[in-house]
Parts: C-alpha cells; structure tokens; sequence
C-alpha cells in the first residue's frame, strides 16, 4: 500500500506522465522496427547511429543550440544513409563501416565537449547524455509533442508498409522480382532507425539505445513464431518494460536508462526460460 501511495503522489505531477507517454511511444516505435533491424542482421546500426547522435550532441552543446533536435536529427539521418550506401561497398563492409562510424564519433564528441565545453562538469554531462540519466523527467511540453507527432508517423508507415518491410526483411530478391523498390525500403528503415534513436536518446541515452531495438525483439523469438507475433510481443514487452523501468527509476531514484534496459534484460531471460521449457 506505502508504494501505491507514493506511486498515487507521483501520479499528480505532470513530468511523470510526461516521462511515461513518451517512454510508451519510444519503446513502441523501437520494438517494432528493432524486429526488422535484428532479422536484417544489421542490428549494429542502432549502436552506431547512437554514437553519432551523440557526436552531433555535443556540437550543438558546445555551439549553444538550445534546441538539440535541429542538429541531431538531420546528421544522425544523413549518416543512417550513409552507413546504408557504405555498408553495400565490397571494400569497405556493413560491420566495418559501423564500427568506423561509432568509434569515430563517440571520440570526436567527447574530444569536442573537452575543449570547447563552458560546464564545469564535463565528466557528469557526458554520463548524463550516455546514459540518460533523468532528462525524460525533464522533458518541456513541445519535446513531448514532438516525439508524438515524430512516432505517430513512424508506427503509421510501419503498419501501412508492412508487406513491403515484411518481403524486405526476409528476401530481398524476391521482393524485387515481385516489383518492390527494396533499396527505397532499405533506406527508409535507416532513416526511421535514425529517427527513433534521436528520440530515445532522452529515455535511455546514447549508449544504451541499441538495447531498447535488440532485447524486446529477441525476447519475442524465443516465445513466437512467425514475423506478425514476434512484433505483436515485442512491442508489448517493449512497452511493459518501458513502463515497469520508468516506475522502479522513480522510486529507487535511479537513472532510468540503465533501470529500463535492467527490466528488458529481465524479461530476456524470462522469455529465454519459457522457450526453452516449451521446447
């Protein structure tokens, strides 16, 4: 009951319910698109693009652009399809890319924030902004209102493509010999990868993005079996595990990016265990 009581207190602040509608969409928008990423064998990209995000981050800090979004969305988008033309080169492979692509942004950031950063605490907002930190508890209303404008858009393209994405993800020759423009298709789900972890940058941080595409959809795997339930259970666990984290981070008073991948790997190993008892 002290719980439910302490929950019922939070309840009647408007960040929390900020910080829950915004949680819910992102690990929606990321559990559906992360099934693709993960059969695409190209689960990587999140944790590149990530680090770029990052990277762009710490431009628009050191520049003194209040509003992040105007930097970080249309690099962290030019180097999805970057990474998307780069990955298809003979010489330079998809994997190589990406760790190029990551080491090299992660280090320019912070190599950035060093020198031209006018906080006194460097070491504290490089952690904030890797991690998460509580800045989904922060949120001001038109941050709110972007990322649901911004994931109304990504859910509606992925239900209203979803054959398309669906013959994509699994056979690409196939899907071209029946008429559909894989490569469009391909380039459309790195921008909206990029677009997703540019918003859940403020839940879980630059660093722990990867965990929120990858978990819930191999959790899914081990319960399901053709592509629909996979992403229908993969975007519940995602949610479930969106929320449960962003509670327990409240009344723990922990950062809620670590607390929110915690819950996913959780539910990993529940679902791994239910597989295995079911096989």
């Amino acid at each position: 009951m002290n719980i439910l009581h302490v929950l019922g207190e939070y309840f009647s602040y408007q960040f929390v319910w900020f910080a829950l509608i915004v949680g819910v969409l992102i690990a929606l928008c990321s559990s559906l698109f992360g099934v693709v990423l993960v059969l695409k064998r190209f689960s990587f990209i999140g944790d590149g693009l990530s680090h770029v995000a990052f990277g762009a981050l710490a431009i628009a800090t050191v520049v003194g652009i209040t509003d992040n979004m105007l930097i970080v969305l249309p690099v962290t988008v030019v180097c999805a399809i970057l990474l998307l033309k780069t990955g298809q080169n003979t010489k330079i492979k998809g994997d190589a890319a990406i760790a190029m692509v990551s080491a090299g942004a992660l280090a320019l950031g912070y190599l950035i924030m060093s020198l031209f950063s006018s906080s006194g605490n460097i070491a504290g907002d490089v952690c904030s902004t890797l991690f998460g930190s509580f800045s989904i508890i922060t949120l001001a209303r038109y941050e709110v209102a972007l990322c649901i404008v911004l994931s109304v858009v990504v859910i509606a393209l992925f239900v209203l493509l979803y054959n398309r994405i669906f013959s994509v993800t699994f056979d690409e020759s196939f899907a071209r010999a029946s008429g559909t423009n894989s490569s469009l298709y391909n380039l459309l789900i790195a921008v909206i990868t990029a677009v997703i972890i540019v918003l859940a940058m403020n839940l879980v941080g630059s660093l722990l993005i990867s965990a929120l595409l990858i978990f819930p959809s191999l959790s899914a795997m081990r319960i399901a079996r053709t592509f629909r339930t996979v992403v229908i259970f993969s975007a519940i666990i995602s949610t479930v595990c969106a929320v449960l984290g962003i509670f327990a981070a409240i009344l723990l008073s922990t950062p809620v990016g670590p607390t929110v991948v915690a819950s996913d790997i959780i539910a990993f190993l529940i679902c791994y265990v239910v597989g295995k008892i079911r096989a």
